[in-house]
């Protein structure tokens, strides 16, 4: 006979209301799931039991929202001759601008996520859109460089959320067996950015004017607004958020709690005021608790995430990947123009190369991924483990590749070869980093994403800063030989999680509890 499994519970009314139920009455949707952990603990309309009709609407939804943000970071950069012209700008104020961007995407997706974690996901989604509307529309009119700069903060502080949240939102309403697949089609619009953002922007200048790109994603941006307000539904679950039950624990003025210690899948506890399933009347007196923005720290959930070292060593990595491709992105550029005489429009069809490569490595890693899973779930008598799903393929090669054809000025045809590999390669292990980054953080998901974006984009932005400098000094060949050499420590420390990540992640889940 199984033993019952009596849950804890924290109560705004001095009311005790004990709700005891069985480990059969936890319904499991996916064979990796061993036991109740708090992903998997009861709750009303659950996101995981959505049909797939609705699951894949909110999917693409996120996916439209997120090939918009990354069209947002460099969409403009084949008018910045004429910015310069138009407002008097000097080329380090330009170069402003795009640092500026980068590093604020990236910091500022800690506070989004704090508020998805008190108010939910679709107030987030809705408000960080607006406030990037507004950065677009007002950015349109600019009469000086200041503004101009201040207005592309205000698009990126907005723009930071959808792909911090959108990953969280994958984790809400997927198990774990289905995510490599949907992260893998989630990703792959955001790394379209980059290679179709100075196509997109070349032509929308050579048409119109450089105000022109702004206006165009802010009709995009309106559209995604629209999308979010009307026809998404949130997924958020206060039950399954740790960050909501500490703050819910910290405000409550009179507690009774029933505990029980419950063995969880890889070595968890269910914690304090998490909950199994429940009755009507419970539900409601928990949210009789009012929680507001004062609560809302991002700090408390961004420390416990840091306090993992398999946490640290994956972030790492998962940064110095991303500020690969925002280097390589921006240097190339430099190196059509400079050494092949590329215009905007040109520079922009040579990039594709690098958002298709991107696409296929995101899309086929997250179906290898989920079918690497399987495996191993049928291999250990259902059991896994995070670690074993990353992976490392031959990105240090693609990096060499194109670092002494950049350099030699080879036919374009063999820089686009280079380029379509470093895209596959690049997004084939950030998807699984990202993937590792969530499944191995349950309960706080939006938390850790949240982290891996401020890690990517401080990244980001150091080597954008550096980029030019090192460029001019070192050459493509001796740049990118440099990068082919960070990325085997980063494949190094993707192997440390995989061999220590686990008992890592055991231990610091033994101190958390403690």
């Amino acid at each position: 006979m199984t033993p019952a499994i009596t849950n804890t519970r924290i109560l705004s009314s001095p009311t005790t209301t004990t709700t005891t139920t069985t480990t059969e009455d936890i319904e499991k949707t996916d064979p990796s799931i061993e036991r109740l952990d708090i992903e998997h603990v009861y709750v009303s309309d659950d996101p995981r039991k959505w049909s797939r009709g609705r699951k894949t609407s909110i999917l693409c939804i996120i996916f439209s929202a997120a090939i918009t943000a990354g069209l947002g970071s460099n969409s403009f950069n084949p008018a910045i001759k004429q910015i310069e012209t138009d407002l008097r700008a000097t080329s380090s104020q330009i170069s402003l601008i795009q640092a500026m961007f980068i590093v604020f995407q990236g910091v500022t997706p800690l506070l989004w996520m704090a508020i998805s974690e008190i108010k939910g996901r679709k107030v987030v989604y809705v408000l960080s859109l607006a406030i990037s509307l507004i950065g677009c529309i007002v950015a349109a009119e600019a009469k000086s460089i200041g503004v101009l700069i201040g207005m592309r903060v205000v698009q990126a502080t907005g723009s930071g959320s959808v792909i911090a949240i959108g990953a969280a939102t994958l984790a809400d309403i997927y198990e774990p067996s289905e995510r490599g697949t949907m992260m893998g089609i989630f990703y792959a619009a955001p790394l379209l950015g980059p290679s179709l953002g100075p196509l997109i922007g070349g032509l929308l200048t050579q048409a119109f004017n450089w105000r022109a790109t702004f206006w165009f994603l802010a009709a995009i941006l309106g559209v995604d607004l629209i999308l979010f307000t009307f026809f998404f539904h949130d997924t958020f679950r206060c039950e399954r958020s740790l960050t909501y039950q500490g703050v819910m624990a910290r405000r409550a003025t009179t507690t009774t709690t029933t505990t029980i210690s419950v063995s969880l899948g890889m070595g968890t506890n269910v914690d304090t005021g998490t909950e199994t399933k429940g009755d009507k009347k419970e539900n409601e007196l928990v949210q009789i608790v009012a929680l507001s923005l004062v609560d809302v720290n991002p700090f408390p959930p961004l420390l416990l995430v840091l306090k993992r070292w398999n946490n640290i060593a994956m972030l790492i990595s998962s940064g110095f990947l991303f500020a690969f491709v925002y280097c390589l992105t921006y240097t190339c550029s430099r190196t059509l123009a400079n050494n092949y005489n590329y215009d905007a429009l040109k520079t922009g069809l040579v990039l594709l190369s690098y958002g298709i490569g991107s696409i296929f490595g995101s899309v086929l890693g997250g179906r290898w991924s989920d079918r690497e899973l399987r495996r191993l779930i049928n291999a250990n008598g259902g059991r896994h483990s995070a670690e074993h799903e990353t992976r490392m393929p031959f990105l240090p090669l693609a990096a060499v590749a194109y670092a002494w054809l950049a350099q030699e000025h080879c036919h374009i045809a063999s820089l686009c070869v280079a380029i379509f590999f470093a895209g596959f390669f690049s997004i084939w292990i950030y998807s699984s980093a990202l993937a590792y980054i969530v499944d191995a953080n349950p309960g706080r998901s939006s938390a850790a994403v949240a982290t891996n974006s401020c890690f990517r984009g401080v990244a980001a932005f150091v080597f954008t800063e550096v980029a030019v400098p090192m460029q001019d000094s070192m050459g493509d060949g001796g740049l990118f030989s440099l990068w082919a050499g960070l990325i085997v420590l980063c494949e190094l420390l993707i192997f440390l999680v995989r061999w220590r990540g686990q008992k890592w992640r055991e231990i610091a889940q033994e101190g958390e509890r403690a």
